[in-house]
């Protein structure tokens, strides 16, 4: 038996990239920043915050909702699963690019959301 689950809290990091395919198909690509605090080691060594890039791809009515609510800056869940893909380029270079498919979404933030927090 073998699993391939991923779960990521975030922020979105640019807007979505929707596409419309062959029998009105919604595909999305998204970037997500997931970011781990700074801390401090008993020894009193630093180690700085890190900041980790996922391409997210959401497919149908996941990728419809991406396009019409999700924005830059936003916070959401996202479930799914690892996914590597391989290709060459002209040259002949093999490139590897790791996407998270994602199977569910939770929408945890919106500008707008925020900005009313913000108001108050």
């Amino acid at each position: 038996m073998s699993v391939n689950k991923v779960i990521l809290i975030g922020n979105v990091g640019k807007e979505p990239d929707v596409r419309h395919l062959d029998r009105n198909v919604a595909v999305a690509n998204l970037v997500m920043a997931t970011t781990e605090r700074a801390y401090t080691l008993q020894n009193g060594t630093q180690v700085p915050e890190r900041t980790e890039w996922h391409n997210i791809v959401l497919w149908g009515g996941l990728a419809e909702v991406a396009e019409k609510y999700v924005h830059k800056g936003d916070r959401i869940y996202i479930e799914g699963k690892i996914r590597t893909n391989t290709y060459e380029d002209k040259n002949g270079i093999r490139h590897y690019r790791t996407e998270i498919l994602a199977e569910s979404m939770e929408m945890l933030s919106t500008r707008a959301a925020v900005a009313e927090t913000a108001n108050g």
